[in-house]
């Protein structure tokens, strides 16, 4: 049974939507059959192609989602019937079919229910964990997690990272041909590999976010969509992994800056630095949902799961959320919790944010002294938020001729027009 036929529009929108929605279940469930995330994907696809191709004239369906999951399941078992026909004395390749059409041929809309209730989480975190694993380079799991994960097209993914189309392109089929090539398994890892295959899952999810948080480069200061997958993303995770402390610290990190997000820029679409933002602009669900899931990871800590650096993010980002005036953020505990992110991640970039939150603490002078220090680390020398920080200093202490020339140095360091800007402003008011 199907429903009228919409206008061309709103059912392309509406295909789109479905998508982007069940594009990661159906090609789990599809790379669950085959064992090959790259031929499940293009099997998936093709299910999209006949919906595009089948709706506009039949109507779209009840189920559209159920529909495409058929589909795609049909071309599997294709699929798989093939490989069998042509290499049935092959070991590895012969299949008893009859036991595999009786594993996958009942009626669908029961096993899709069935599946849903069942094994489908299992799936996804298969799928999770596959697109995001150390064998890839991190351009191309960030790519291909996008892809799998998110339902995003290589025209979207080049469009929010500013790189060409064929570059993500590539990037996405060297991805599937390397998991090929490396006999990566569609499976959740064991319990001895899984601790570092997550940190990788947990660190895609997370430079997503921050490329949509602050965009690297081109005119937008920001680029919400991808906040709003990394979210997706990470939600769909702490489901999946309920008592994993970094992935709840995750989902509080991502919330909580999430919430800031209609505050950091202004009427004109300017940027809005973290002590201007006006706070009655948070968003309040979002703060609600990251400090819930710092609770659970804490619950987790004092049943033996110590935090990790995403978790002791989270609580720094729940310090800002709580406080309700700039002036009341407790900055001492954000030092403490900067050194306790020092101990279990030390980076440069994470001793600079450090130093940032001394000089709220206990003054500019004595961050200065800090900044200063980390002027000679070669990770830093083209970091342009280094001589940012150093010009706010400067212009707290008064030193307004030599904050400028840093403020100036720092426009030179970015490749993001809107920080560019606030960059030449700030080092403007200097001069003034």
């Amino acid at each position: 049974m199907a429903m009228g036929v919409p206008d061309a529009d709103a059912l392309h929108r509406t295909i789109e939507s479905v998508w982007r929605i069940e594009a990661a279940r159906i090609i789990a469930r599809v790379a669950r059959m085959t064992r090959d995330v790259g031929r499940a994907e293009e099997l998936a696809q093709d299910a999209l192609v006949s919906a595009l191709e089948h709706w506009p004239a039949t109507g779209l369906p009840d189920n559209p989602a159920a529909w495409l999951m058929t589909t795609a399941r049909n071309r599997a078992l294709d699929h798989l019937r093939q490989q069998a026909m042509q290499a049935r004395e092959h070991e590895a390749l012969g299949h008893d079919m009859e036991a595999l059409e009786a594993q996958y041929a009942p009626d669908f809309v029961d096993a899709l229910d069935a599946a849903r209730q069942d094994d489908i989480g299992d799936d996804l975190l298969r799928l999770i964990f596959t697109a995001c694993h150390p064998v890839l380079s991190t351009e191309a799991r960030v790519a291909l997690t996008l892809r799998l994960l998110g339902g995003l097209s290589t025209v979207e993914i080049a469009r929010a990272f500013l790189v060409p189309e064929a570059t993500v392109a590539q990037r996405i089929v060297r991805a599937k041909r390397s998991l090929t090539a490396a006999h990566v398994p569609f499976e959740v890892p064991s319990a001895a590999e899984r601790a570092p295959r997550l940190a990788s899952v947990l660190e895609v999810i997370y430079l997503i976010f921050n490329e949509g948080y602050a965009a690297t480069a081109g005119d937008d200061w920001m680029r919400p969509a991808l906040c709003g997958e990394a979210q997706r993303l990470v939600r769909v995770l702490a489901g999946l992994a309920p008592d994993e402390p970094e992935v709840q610290g995750l989902v509080a990190l991502l919330e909580i800056q999430a919430s800031r997000l209609a505050a950091r820029t202004d009427a004109e679409g300017r940027p809005v630095l973290l002590m201007d933002q006006d706070r009655s602009r948070w968003d309040a669900l979002l703060v609600r949902r990251g400090l819930a899931a710092l609770d659970k990871a804490e619950q987790l800590a004092r049943a033996g799961h110590p935090w990790g650096p995403y978790a002791l993010q989270g609580a720094i980002a729940a310090c800002h959320a709580r406080a309700r005036r700039a002036e009341d953020t407790d900055w001492q505990h954000i030092v403490a919790l900067y050194d306790a992110l020092l101990q279990v991640s030390p980076s440069p970039v994470v001793a600079l944010n450090r130093a940032v939150a001394v000089g709220m603490a206990d003054g500019p002078a004595a961050a200065l002294a800090l900044v200063e220090q980390l002027g000679a680390d070669p990770a830093l020398r083209d970091y342009h938020w280094l001589p940012s920080v150093r010009g706010d200093l400067l212009a707290k202490l008064g030193r307004h001729g030599e904050a400028r020339t840093q403020f100036a140095h720092a426009a030179t360091l970015t490749r993001n027009a809107q920080e560019q800007a606030l960059l030449l402003q700030r080092a403007a008011q200097c001069g003034a």
